[in-house]
């Protein structure tokens, strides 16, 4: 078999493009969906499997088939990369892979900025009761309208009224969540590049509401007709200004990344830590 003639500008090799790899990944899924579905179609993926292999094994045996791109002129290629004698900095001590951040906040800073923002939510949802309804208890048994659903069917004279059960599932229930979230403020802040307080303050509450908004009509759409909106906005911007407040105040605590590695991997051996190294 002659070979084929080769052109006379310069050219690559590269493999030439085949279906084949397609028409046997379809035959391999028809092949298991005919497990649950019918025979009839595991027989045609065992058929287009067997197909597709070999098309495929004939595009590389006995000689590959391959694809000769022409190379353009010199002065229409791309420059040759030049070396730097630039040195790179890296991140990190030692060496090893850096993980981020290298400092985070304590778990307890999350616990009492979750209360400062939770108490700071509940200012501003009880300034909006007495402003819109003249009570105290409209928000309150708003909340637990959530967990208690006659409330979310009670008309305003019941809401405004004082309910002890409702009380007590808001504020447990206002409680556990700003804990909750608090949490996560102090699991994320860390993370943001600039302006923490920014992002944990007025970004995150914002992209908050705007999921609930979105949610809350399919979840409770009595509940979402009650709610104002835009208090709703400004106390969650409250809860978040004043639990990033209090979060980043704490003093970070570092990461792993920065002790030795026989240190991290738990070995006791003479240097690994300066208490260690005095008592030697």
């Amino acid at each position: 078999m002659a070979e084929p003639e080769r052109p006379s500008a310069p050219f690559i090799e590269l493999p030439a493009p085949t279906a084949w790899p397609m028409v046997a990944a379809l035959g391999i899924t028809l092949g298991f969906a005919g497990l649950v579905t019918h025979p009839l179609v595991t027989v045609v993926g065992v058929v287009l499997t067997i197909a597709g292999a070999v098309g495929w094994f004939r595009d590389v045996l006995p000689v590959e088939d391959v694809e000769r791109i022409p190379l353009p002129p010199p002065a229409l290629r791309a420059r040759a990369v030049q070396p730097s004698a630039r040195k790179v900095v890296r991140l990190g001590e030692g060496g090893h892979r850096v993980a981020v951040p290298a400092e985070i906040h304590p778990y307890s800073a999350g616990v009492w900025g979750g209360l400062a923002g939770g108490a700071a939510m509940a200012a501003l949802a009880l300034l909006y009761g007495v402003v819109a309804y003249g009570s105290i208890w409209y928000p309150i048994n708003l909340l637990a309208a959530v967990a208690m659903p006659m409330l979310g069917q009670a008309d305003i004279t019941e809401l405004t009224a004082f309910n002890g059960t409702a009380l007590a599932v808001g504020v447990v229930a206002h409680g556990i969540i700003s804990i909750f979230v608090g949490l996560i403020y102090a699991a994320i802040l860390p993370t943001f590049p600039r302006r923490p307080a920014l992002w944990g303050g007025v970004v995150a509450p914002l992209l908050w509401t705007g999921l609930l908004r979105a949610s809350l009509g399919l979840v409770n759409p009595t509940l979402d007709e009650r709610i104002d909106w835009r208090w709703f906005v400004a106390s969650q911007i409250a809860f978040g200004l004043a639990a990033g407040w209090v979060i980043s105040r704490s003093e970070r605590i570092a990461t792993m990344q920065s002790w030795p590695l026989a240190q991290r991997m738990g070995i006791e051996a003479p240097g690994v830590s300066d208490e260690k190294g005095d008592e030697e």
